[in-house]
């Protein structure tokens, strides 16, 4: 997908002067961005509804031991 974006002025002459793919360097930001707040909120729903023990928990646990 096709989108546009706009940045300083200064900031993309400096990331040219530098030979920074901007696109590319947009991209790895964007990346970064979906992974953070998907992290955020995988951790805000553990905090809303916590894991909890229950009955069986012991023989879920115990699936893993050699």
């Amino acid at each position: 997908m096709r989108t546009s974006v706009i940045f300083d002025d200064r900031l993309a002459a400096e990331a040219r002067a530098l030979g920074i793919n901007v696109s590319e360097a947009a991209r790895e930001g964007l990346r970064q961005a979906v992974r953070r707040r998907r992290a955020e909120q995988d951790r805000a729903a553990y905090q809303a509804l916590p894991e909890q023990q229950d009955a069986d928990w012991e023989d879920a646990e115990a699936w893993g031991r050699p």
